[in-house]
């Protein structure tokens, strides 16, 4: 079976649509695991909800998700973020609010645990240190662990003999062997990159093969920057778009 791994779609409906056309064009998937934070800071939350929902699909709660429905606090947010999530608020259908409400904060599924952020904290947690995904390692019994949040692809390794956990970037050269290790794995972010390639990120699982694949997508990163100016978004979520920052 294949499943297509996505996170942090956030509103941009161009490089959703990229990321699944791009999909199609590799044979499909059996499924959509997504991990969250489907809406936020882009300019198409309920069209993201609604492409997302046409599809065979599992997904957790991320934390613009939640804060989009009053269901999270969204002071932590900088000033940016909030003002993008009171107007996402304002976007979404009676259907779109249900939908979100109802998102489980983990979803477990075969080997894999999915979450947003972290299995220690899936809704706020980032996973970007080494110490940080160490400590994580003893949240979930599964072999592998699925997060977003960070917007970076990477790939955290525990050796269990050792004690050791050490981390890798999560490149589309070379596919990921799933073996006898513990792992968390990030596919980066769909419609916010932050590891500096404004491309979209996703990955492929295969379990035939044991192998998940990165893929980097590019989208017309204009439509989406014109639909943020119109609505009045802040301009430096506009700008971030093309740095992929």
């Amino acid at each position: 079976m294949r499943c297509a791994i996505i996170a942090d779609i956030h509103a941009n409906l161009a490089a959703f649509r990229a990321v699944l056309d791009h999909i199609e064009r590799r044979g499909g998937v059996a499924e959509i695991w997504c991990l969250g934070d489907i809406v936020g800071y882009g300019p198409d939350p309920h069209q993201c909800i609604e492409l997302l929902r046409q599809y065979n699909h599992i997904c957790v709660a991320g934390n613009h998700d939640w804060a989009a429905i009053g269901k999270a606090d969204a002071s932590d947010f900088n000033p940016d973020a909030a003002v993008a999530c009171q107007w996402t608020a304002q976007q979404l259908s009676p259907e779109d609010i249900e939908y979100l409400d109802k998102l489980p904060m983990v979803i477990e599924r075969g080997d894999f645990t999915l979450v947003h952020g972290s299995p220690r904290q899936p809704i706020w947690e980032y996973l970007i240190s080494i110490g940080s995904a160490k400590e994580s390692f003893a949240y979930f019994q599964s072999q592998f662990c699925l997060v977003g949040h960070s917007h970076v692809p990477m790939v955290f390794r525990y050796d269990e003999e050792a004690g050791t956990c050490s981390s890798s970037q999560f490149t589309p050269s070379v596919g990921l062997a799933l073996g006898k290790s513990r792992l968390i794995i990030n596919p980066g972010g769909v419609g916010q990159p932050r590891d500096g390639d404004p491309r979209a990120s996703y990955a492929i699982y295969d379990s035939d093969t044991g192998m998940i694949k990165l893929y980097r997508v590019p989208y017309d990163v204009g439509i989406t920057q014109t639909r943020m100016v119109k609505h009045n978004l802040p301009i430096r979520l506009v700008a971030r778009l093309s740095q992929g920052m």
